[in-house]
């Protein structure tokens, strides 16, 4: 049966929320920068040759799309689930 989180519990979990939320919004930053940058110089460069800048936007794109995914989609619940277990178990030995 789940416990009820205490207000202290809440808090943390939702700083843990903000904190991973604020990293995806720096990490798109610099992926949407970094990606513009690369075809300003491509077209600069060689514009309708091969889009190499293609390679770098998707393969980072991808981590990104991940990065998304763990900070909006699935929302952590496990480390708090295992950090319980853990506790639980300390709790047994001692007691």
């Amino acid at each position: 049966m789940a416990q009820q989180m205490s207000e202290e519990e809440i808090y943390e979990e939702a700083r843990k929320r903000v904190k991973a939320k604020k990293e995806f919004w720096g990490n798109f930053g610099s992926w949407a920068a970094v990606n513009i940058v690369l075809i300003i110089v491509w077209a600069l460069t060689s514009p309708g040759g091969y889009m190499w800048f293609l390679w770098p936007l998707c393969i980072w794109g991808v981590f990104v799309l991940l990065h998304f995914m763990r900070a909006f989609v699935f929302l952590e619940r496990s480390d708090r689930t295992a950090v319980e277990k853990e506790a639980d178990k300390i709790k047994r030995e001692r007691g």
